[in-house]
C-alpha cells in the first residue's frame, strides 16, 4: 500500500507499536530478582518466565489497561500484543482485547505458544489462539519462540495459521540460544509472519516476513545490534513490553543506527515507525496532535519530551488535553499498582 506523506502542523496518524507485551505494565511494581541475572536466558528465567506463570485474568486485565493508557497518552493508538500467562490462557486473549477497547486503542492479539510447560500447555496455547481468532478477534497466532517449542509446535502453530490466514508473531533469534531459529522455522514462514528481533539471523536467512526491531529491548538485555538495514525483509519498530512511547523507539533506534554508521538519516529510522501502518492499517485514520511542531524525522529525532495533545480514535476523541477521556486515568494507575504487588506475592522466590 502507499503510505501517506506525514500531514504538517503537528499531527499524524497514530502510531503503530509493532510489538508489545502489554503484561509487562505490572512489571514495574515487582522486584527485581535477589541475584542478578548475568545473561539473556537468566534474565528469562528469574524474571519473564516467572512473572508470566503469576498471571490471572484480574492481574491481566489491569496490566492490559494501564499498557493501552500509557499507549494512547503517547500517540500510539494500535498495539501488536505477544501474551503469555500459562496458568490463565483459556480466555486470556479477550481479557486483553476487552480492556484496550474499554480505553480506546487498537490491539492485535496472540498468545505465545510454548512447550516449556509441556505438550498439554503448548496445546492450550494453540487452542486460545485459534478459540480468539475463529470468534472474530483481530490478531495472529502467537509461538514464543523457536528454543522453546518442539518442531510439531512450531508445525501446529504455522498450520494453524495458515488455516485462519493470517500471520505468525513469534522472537526469533533474539539471542545466541536461539541460534537455530533459521533452520527449524524455514519452509514454514509468509510474509505475514512478524519476526521479532532478528539479533542473530544471518544476513540472508531466508526466512518471510516483517522483521520487528526493538532496540531498547535489545540494549537492556545485551542481545546485541539487530543492524537493521542489512535486512531485505520490511521492518517495523516495537518496545517488546518497555512502554508503546513511539517515538521514544524511534529516537533510540536512530541513535544505535548512527552509532553504527554515522552517515545514515533520521529518514532510515523513520520508515521503521511508518512500517507499523502496513501491520495495522487502520490507525492511518486516526488522527494524533502533538505539542511540537513539525512532526518531521529529522527535528523530532533531537526533541525530546514530544507529547500527545489530543488523539482521536475512529472518529472519537479519545485523548483530550493529554488526558484519556474513556477512563480514569488516575484510577488504572492505582489498581494496577495493587495487581503488581499482588502479581509480586505471587511469584516464586
Amino acid at each position: 500500500m502507499s503510505l501517506p506523506p506525514t500531514p504538517p502542523g503537528g499531527t499524524t496518524p497514530g502510531l503503530v507499536c509493532a510489538h508489545h507485551h502489554l503484561y509487562s505494565a505490572l512489571a514495574r511494581g515487582v522486584p527485581g530478582p535477589a541475584v542478578a541475572p548475568t545473561d539473556f536466558l537468566s534474565i528469562l528465567e528469574s524474571i519473564w518466565w516467572k512473572l508470566d506463570v503469576a498471571l490471572d485474568l484480574e492481574a491481566i486485565a489491569w496490566s492490559a489497561r494501564l499498557g493501552a493508557l500509557e499507549a494512547l497518552e503517547s500517540g500510539c493508538t494500535a498495539v501488536i500484543d505477544h501474551h503469555e500467562s500459562p496458568h490463565a490462557i483459556e480466555g486470556s486473549l479477550d481479557v486483553i482485547a476487552d480492556a484496550c477497547a474499554e480505553v480506546g486503542v487498537r490491539v492485535s492479539c496472540a498468545y505465545g505458544v510454548t512447550d516449556r510447560h509441556g505438550p498439554d500447555g503448548a496445546k492450550a496455547g494453540l487452542a486460545e489462539n485459534e478459540r480468539f481468532l475463529r470468534a472474530g478477534g483481530h490478531g495472529l497466532v502467537g509461538v514464543h519462540a523457536a528454543f522453546t517449542c518442539t518442531d510439531d509446535t512450531l508445525d501446529a502453530a504455522a498450520g494453524l495459521a495458515r488455516d485462519l490466514e493470517v500471520g505468525v508473531h513469534i522472537h526469533v533469534a533474539e539471542a545466541d540460544t536461539d541460534d537455530g531459529a533459521t533452520e527449524r522455522l524455514a519452509g514454514l514462514t509468509d510474509d505475514r509472519w512478524l519476526l521479532v528481533h532478528g539479533v542473530h539471523l544471518a544476513d540472508d536467512h531466508g526466512l518471510s516476513g516483517t522483521i520487528v526491531h526493538n532496540p531498547r529491548s535489545n540494549m537492556n538485555n545485551a542481545v546485541g545490534y539487530a543492524r537493521p538495514t542489512r535486512f531485505t525483509n520490511p521492518v517495523a519498530l516495537g518496545s517488546d513490553g518497555i512502554g508503546a512511547s513511539m517515538l521514544d523507539e524511534f529516537r533510540v533506534a536512530f541513535a544505535r543506527l548512527r552509532e553504527s554508521d554515522v552517515t545514515a538519516g533520521a529518514d532510515t529510522a523513520w520508515s521503521w515507525l511508518e512500517a507499523g501502518w502496513q501491520l495495522m492499517p487502520a490507525a492511518l485514520d486516526d488522527r494524533v496532535t502533538w505539542s511540537y511542531d513539525p512532526i518531521e524525522p529529522w527535528a523530532v529525532a533531537y526533541t525530546t519530551d514530544v507529547r500527545a495533545l489530543e488523539v482521536v480514535v475512529d472518529g472519537e476523541v479519545v485523548l483530550a488535553d493529554g488526558r484519556a477521556t474513556r477512563v480514569d486515568g488516575a484510577e488504572i494507575r492505582a489498581r494496577a499498582a495493587e495487581q503488581a504487588t499482588r502479581l509480586a506475592s505471587r511469584m516464586s522466590p
